[in-house]
């Protein structure tokens, strides 16, 4: 009999985290699970879709924060008050999940973040629940909020999975966790956006295209990435810089007013696409928006950027990693099933524009050494993100739960 799953995502935009989910759900063995998907609205939606049995959407979903990047200090605090809003959202979407579906045998919350509805759905559910850790933690042993979710995890967690190195020193040291690294399908596109197509055509020959791909935010470094065009540009050196992303949130009315009003609402891409306009280095400086065809972009790439304040490599890295592109990445100890210094790309100091500037000439003026360093970010890419092989631990953890019911 298959493992009856319920997955819990609350990011209702496409990113790194719902992309991460969908493809190892995609690739579990065929018959062996049964996905179902209680999610927050949003353009992952169409990704859900393909592999879900049955799915139910709310408006928003109420998420506790204590990522090294997002706790809550200060003026954050007030953010709390759009969980309470949620909050009877994601219950109600919770009830009817129990009268449409009744029962599962697992609960599999997509991010710590979301422990929350994890939490609800474990007790209406009495399933075993597994927590994906994707986010850096913060790290803080006098902390009462760390304290506290450590104490919820031993208590209510059957399963923590942390999605490489990085994220499981953020952890516990007592905490059992199993490392799952996250997964990439490099489909190439078989009709690509003409767009896209006219674009890359149009780079000037013997350019070198650094890149960024993502949703468009401060914190991933797109200003640091914009800082490093202008420093280059001054240069005069033949790079192209190509922004390829969406923005991560559209609210609208009282919401958005509100936060924007206590600055938790970035317009990043509309503000970095203005100063390019404003400083002329549109010529150079390429924002070419959100696609789906995202190996297209890749495989005409010669290095990535990925200089964010996470201090961690992001999915784009080994995405890239498959079409054999090294990255640049801020990070101060890279663990080596995620990226290595000199050997799959070049790690700086995050919020350092001028690092990246001058990791982007090394690659310029050193084209054997950025090939040599492709080559290695694609074999890495082999051995650690087949969506195969880490569907099948994933499957291993589902299965063992399973067996102790």
């Amino acid at each position: 009999m298959a493992i009856k799953i319920l997955y819990i995502d609350g990011d209702g935009p496409l990113g790194g985290a719902s992309r991460s989910l969908f493809e190892a759900v995609k690739n579990l063995p065929s018959g062996e699970v049964d996905p179902y998907f209680f999610v927050s609205r949003g353009t992952a939606l169409k990704f859900y879709t393909q592999v879900a049995k049955d799915l139910i959407t709310v408006r928003g979903m109420t998420k506790f924060d204590n990522t090294r990047y997002g706790y809550y200090r200060g003026a954050r605090w007030l953010i709390l008050l759009r969980e309470l809003f949620n909050f009877p959202f994601m219950l109600l979407g919770l009830l009817q999940a129990k009268r449409r579906w009744k029962k599962f045998d697992i609960i599999h919350v997509n991010e710590f973040v979301y422990i929350v509805p994890g939490l609800l759905a474990k007790w209406l559910f009495g399933a075993h629940l597994v927590v994906h850790v994707r986010a850096l933690s913060r790290v803080d042993k006098h902390s009462l909020r760390v304290q506290a979710i450590n104490k919820i995890f031993e208590r209510y967690v059957d399963e923590v999975i942390a999605i490489d190195g990085n994220v499981r020193a953020t952890l516990s040291p007592e905490m059992p966790v199993c490392i799952i690294n996250n997964s990439f399908t490099p489909v190439a596109d078989t009709v690509p956006e003409a767009r896209l197509v006219d674009f890359f055509e149009s780079i000037p020959v013997g350019a070198l295209k650094v890149g960024f791909v993502g949703n468009i935010h401060y914190s991933k470094g797109i200003v640091e990435i914009f800082d490093a065009a202008k420093l280059i540009s001054n240069l005069n050196k033949n790079v192209e810089f190509i922004i390829v992303g969406g923005i991560t949130t559209n609210d609208k009315g009282l919401k958005a007013w509100l936060l924007q009003k206590f600055g938790f609402a970035q317009n990043a891409g509309s503000d970095i696409e203005s100063l390019a306009k404003s400083e002329q280095l549109t010529e150079s400086f390429h924002m070419l928006g959100a696609t789906l065809n995202i190996k297209y972009v890749y495989d005409r790439l010669d290095v990535l950027l990925f200089p964010s304040h996470f201090d961690a490599p992001g999915r784009p890295v080994f995405e890239a990693g498959f079409s054999s592109v090294p990255s640049i990445v801020a990070v101060t100890h890279p663990t080596p099933d995620t990226f290595s210094h000199q050997i799959t790309g070049l790690a700086i100091p995050a919020k350092d524009p001028r690092a990246l500037a001058d990791a982007i000439l090394f690659m310029l003026s050193h084209p054997a050494d950025r090939e040599r360093m492709g080559r290695e970010s694609y074999a890495l890419a082999l051995r650690n993100f087949s969506p195969v092989v880490n569907s099948k631990k994933l499957f291993e953890v589902y299965s063992r739960l399973n067996s102790s019911l």
